[in-house]
């Protein structure tokens, strides 16, 4: 139905926001390594959780039941 549709597309922008996050910034000199730029909390922590969250939205989406009318 057009509800799931919608769940679908929420779980879409969730899943895309968490990728966006976690590529992330660079470093400023390509000959030095700063591992707190690689390593941060929004690429390890924050974007993952969100990239599952988006999933789990998918899983709902896909696995809920339209609402019966008992209007008949």
């Amino acid at each position: 139905t057009k509800d799931n549709y919608k769940w679908m597309a929420i779980g879409g922008v969730i899943i895309i926001l968490g990728m966006i996050l976690m590529s992330g910034g660079k470093n400023q000199d390509p000959n030095s390594f700063d591992p707190k730029v690689v390593y941060s909390v929004t690429r390890v922590t924050i974007a993952p959780i969100l990239i599952v969250l988006g999933l789990l939205v998918e899983l709902y989406a896909i696995l809920r039941k339209p609402v019966q009318n008992t209007n008949a």
